[in-house]
């Protein structure tokens, strides 16, 4: 349409001149004025509908709430592991089970409301893999880790060399 300030009749009799024009239908002349009267009361619908007023984002369905399946402290309760909120099942560390779910940290404690310092990793878990992190030197800066770790690797072969005794040599036999 070139011009669209078309009134609905001018635009259903234009509509409707199409729809003869198809050689595809084939309509008696009687069944004309018919097809003129729908065609301007189908215009007249969407027209109302077009300036109806449409739903804003305030009234659009907002996300699904999402019920927790247990308590955020219930889910704590444990050193040993945290129960999730999804399924309500214990979990060492959540992160792993959060992907499966396609969610991220962040947007599982958007979604439970939990605050930003809420654990993804059990207490103990966490714990244990701290104290790995520090016997194997990790967090340490400069040369006084590399000389701990140094003297660390150095003091264990002794320890154990003399625990064995003195080494043996195997002596070759001689030929005249």
């Amino acid at each position: 349409m070139a011009d669209e300030t078309l009134n609905s009749v001018e635009l259903a009799t234009e509509l409707t001149i199409a729809w003869l024009g198809n050689q595809n239908n084939r309509v008696a002349p009687e069944d004309v004025p018919t097809f003129l009267r729908t065609m301007h009361s189908t215009i007249l619908e969407l027209g109302r509908a077009l300036t109806a007023p449409t739903k804003t984002l305030e009234q659009a369905p907002s996300e699904p709430e999402y019920v927790p399946a247990v308590t955020a402290r219930k889910s704590l309760a444990s050193k040993d592991h945290i129960i999730s909120m999804i399924d309500g099942k214990p979990y060492k560390t959540l992160r792993r089970h959060l992907s499966t779910h396609g969610l991220t940290d962040v947007q599982y404690r958007e979604r439970y409301n939990l605050r930003s310092d809420y654990p993804m990793v059990a207490e103990s878990y966490s714990e244990a893999r701290r104290a790995m992190a520090h016997k194997i030197g990790l967090g340490q800066k400069g040369r006084a880790a590399k000389t701990k770790a140094q003297s660390a690797a150095a003091a264990a072969p002794t320890a154990t060399a003399r625990k064995r005794g003195p080494r043996k040599v195997p002596v070759k036999a001689q030929s005249h």
